[in-house]
């Protein structure tokens, strides 16, 4: 029988070998196809009396990253059919989508001939719950190979078998918290934790998996054998009781029960591991069926799994303009921005000119990258020869000559308009005509700056966040006389550097950090009213923001919100800014000279190290303060997070972001919004519009206009719409 995504080869000594290599695809993925033809290979395998055991391989340079998302698509299509008819039919056909992987993993567990997976590369999610079902597995020590069950990562969890299998190949301990982290495994970590048979060398791996075979596999996975007690112990024993106490406590401080996806894991676990095995394979299958329902789960599955490959894989890029193959890129200002901008650009194999006003400049900007590998190296992330062979592709330089045969420039230099005009000039006196001019500005509008370029339709915005090269968000921004080559350049660019990019029409602050400085003004709010600057931290914090607004602003510098005040005073008037905010960062920066972490005052103080930063005591003398018992603790998680998704549905009514796969990512990508509301305007959505206007009615009764919903809220709310409804970014897809 010949298979579309396999091949199947017996030799002599009646080994079958799988190859999974699904054609078209670079990497393989689970589709309902691809399960269709493992079950017709096990039967096949099964029925057929040459086949003593079988090697499971890949035929890629990597064994699987997991689920399509055909594959969430369609069970999320078996959750929608029929809800509104027959609530209890759909959760059943939900419940049978769920757990079709799940059965099929135990179908291959107990077919009667051993299976061994031989794993090459990148291993994720129900490929590691495939291998897991497999009799033994063996894997090369490749630096590629990265097994996982991330899957929490995206609201839901490891639901075909991996709460069962993993906790009892393994110590619970370590099972539960490779589950609710996510965590990438090495093999040789792997190995030692006990999910591997074996490590070997790359061009040893299907030999050794063959050898296996021939000493000798049991087919019976030992939780089928009677007497099987899990390497952790029962769950009853002190040890475990002890064990879920912590993990419930650490799990509720880690994440405040935002997450029920990572509580479920525990649950499983619990429950499973005093169960017979199919039962305690029902027991997750209901629990998933319980968690795909969840608001939680549908958003992060779109948000963070559907949407960020599409943007990834240049969902918003024009059509039939050919890709860009980078020869060379230019990056103008060697200081901490342009440096990193040079490390990435490098890191992914592409020629880049870094220069700055003279060659120490440009060397010490060059010298950033030298340290950055050093710590690869100390981490054993990266090799010396690969370091080196960065270096050799960076060119520190004054000479703008160098730019002649450029592709792109990125200029990252001062926030300053002259500046910024002097350079544009000075790069497009050499660069070519065909090449396009980007800009890092963070906070200068896009428009203006274009209008110093002899060639505004090659002029676009080109924004990264700090630091470089952990932060996976792009914000490209269109002038308004950007032409799609050079939405297209930019984008391809972005794709090189493997970061997520979104696009954005112009304006000031662009999207993301409009967003920011709503959240941080929200705060000085507080501060105002006499909240304690702990309550307002604690606040995001069990809201789900990674780190509180005072926290945040020291990182991005109080005196850049001073500089951003003062300049949106002097372009827009004395009205664009709250005169008690003014009032504020005027005292922080002038009179105190907090500026945040860059001096190591400011909303907190930042001792030396190994000592935590705290909240500087001050802030209490500032404002008469509030007694806790007064302050509505809700309230304020619902404030911050209520003011960034209004300041997002502002962005979208305005025309600055026209899709809202690019609110949500960037959202979260740019600066960690609640990533279990699956972004901004999922916040919203998921609430659903009309109750989100009346929360906004609520607040704005209380705290000020600024929380007064937009008339496209309240429109969308009268209409009954989603902004994934309103402005859906398939309409075209689904149109042709």
């Amino acid at each position: 029988m010949t298979y579309k995504n396999f091949t199947v080869e017996t030799d002599a000594e009646g080994i079958a070998l799988i190859t999974w290599d699904m054609p078209d695809k670079s990497m393989n993925v689970f589709t309902m196809e691809v399960m269709d033809e493992i079950e017709a290979i096990v039967d096949a395998t099964v029925a057929d009396a040459a086949v003593k055991g079988v090697v499971f391989a890949s035929g890629k340079s990597q064994f699987s990253g997991g689920a399509d998302i055909t594959m969430l698509n369609a069970i999320s299509r078996a959750m929608e059919e029929g809800r509104a008819a027959d609530p209890a039919a759909a959760t059943r056909r939900l419940f049978d989508a769920a757990g079709r992987m799940s059965w099929l993993w135990r179908k291959v567990e107990t077919n009667g001939k051993p299976w061994v997976a031989a794993i090459n590369g990148t291993c994720m999610g129900g490929a590691t719950e495939l291998a897991m079902s497999c009799h033994a597995r063996v894997a090369s020590n490749s630096k590629s190979v990265k097994i996982a069950l991330p899957e929490v990562k995206i609201g839901i969890f490891p639901g075909a078998g991996g709460t069962q299998r993993m906790p009892r190949l393994i110590n619970t301990q370590d099972a539960l918290q490779i589950m609710t982290t996510g965590q990438d495994l090495s093999a040789s970590r792997a190995k030692a934790l006990g999910l591997l048979t074996e490590v070997v060398e790359p061009d040893n791996l299907i030999p050794a998996a063959k050898e296996l075979l021939r000493k000798g596999v049991d087919p019976v996975a030992p939780w089928d054998k009677k007497g099987f007690k899990a390497p952790g112990g029962a769950m009853w024993t002190p040890q475990n009781v002890q064990l879920f106490s912590a993990a419930n406590a650490i799990l509720r401080r880690e994440t405040n029960m935002n997450y029920p996806g990572a509580h479920a894991i525990l649950k499983c676990v619990y429950e499973g591991l005093q169960l017979p095995f199919d039962t305690a394979l029902k027991v997750e299958q209901r629990y998933f069926t319980q968690i795909l329902q969840s608001t939680e789960a549908q958003m992060m599955v779109r948000s963070l799994f559907v949407s960020m490959q599409e943007l990834g894989k240049g969902a918003r890029r024009p059509a039939g303009i050919e890709p860009t193959k980078f020869r060379k890129i230019g990056v103008i200002g060697a200081g901490f921005m342009g440096a990193s901008i040079a490390y990435v650009t490098a890191r992914a194999g592409i020629p880049v000119v870094l220069i700055d006003r003279d060659q120490d400049a440009a060397d010490k900007g060059k010298a950033h990258s030298e340290e950055l590998i050093k710590g690869g190296i100390a981490k054993g992330k990266t090799t010396k020869e690969d370091g080196d062979k960065l270096l050799s592709l960076i060119t520190a330089t004054p000479d703008y000559s160098a730019l002649a045969d450029a592709d792109l420039v990125i200029e990252a230099v001062f926030e300053d308009r002259g500046v910024k005009k002097t350079v544009t000039e000075a790069v497009e006196a050499v660069l070519p005509e065909s090449s396009v001019f980007a800009s890092n500005t963070s906070t200068l509008p896009i428009t203006g700056l274009a209008e110093n370029s002899k060639r505004p339709g090659q002029f676009i915005g080109v924004h990264f966040f700090s630091p470089v090269d952990r932060m996976m968000l792009v914000e490209v921004i269109l002038g308004e006389k950007t032409e799609d080559k050079a939405i297209a350049v930019a984008l391809d660019y972005v794709a090189a550097i493997k970061k997520t990019p979104i696009v954005v029409n112009d304006t000031r602050g662009f999207y993301v950090n409009r967003c920011v400085f709503r959240y941080i003004n929200e705060a000085y709010d507080m501060l105002s009213e006499g909240v304690p600057a702990i309550m307002i931290e604690n606040a995001a914090k069990f809201a789900g923001m990674p780190v509180g607004p005072l926290s945040l602003n020291d990182e991005v510098a109080i005196d850049l919100s001073y500089k951003i005040m003062k300049a949106s005073i002097a372009d827009l008037g004395a009205a664009s800014v709250k005169e008690h905010h003014m009032a504020l960062v005027d005292k922080m920066v002038t009179d105190l000279g907090r500026l945040g972490r860059k001096n190591q005052k400011g909303f907190y103080d930042y001792p030396p190290k190994p000592a935590k930063k705290s909240l500087w005591p001050g802030l209490k003398d500032l404002y008469p303060q509030k007694k806790a018992e007064d302050v509505d603790f809700a309230e304020l998680k619902q404030r911050l997070l209520v003011t960034i998704a209004l300041e997002a549905a502002r962005t979208v009514e305005e025309g600055i972001v026209t899709d809202p796969r690019e609110a949500d990512v960037g959202s979260i990508l740019g600066f960690g919004f609640a990533p279990y509301t699956g972004g901004t305007l999922s916040y919203i959505d998921g609430m659903g519009i009309k109750t989100f206007v009346a929360l906004c009615e609520t607040l704005a009764a209380k705290y000020g206009d600024h929380f007064s919903p937009t008339p496209l809220l309240k429109d969308m709310a009268a209409k009954g719409e989603t902004f994934y409804s309103r402005f859906d970014p398939y309409r075209q897809n689904r149109a042709a």
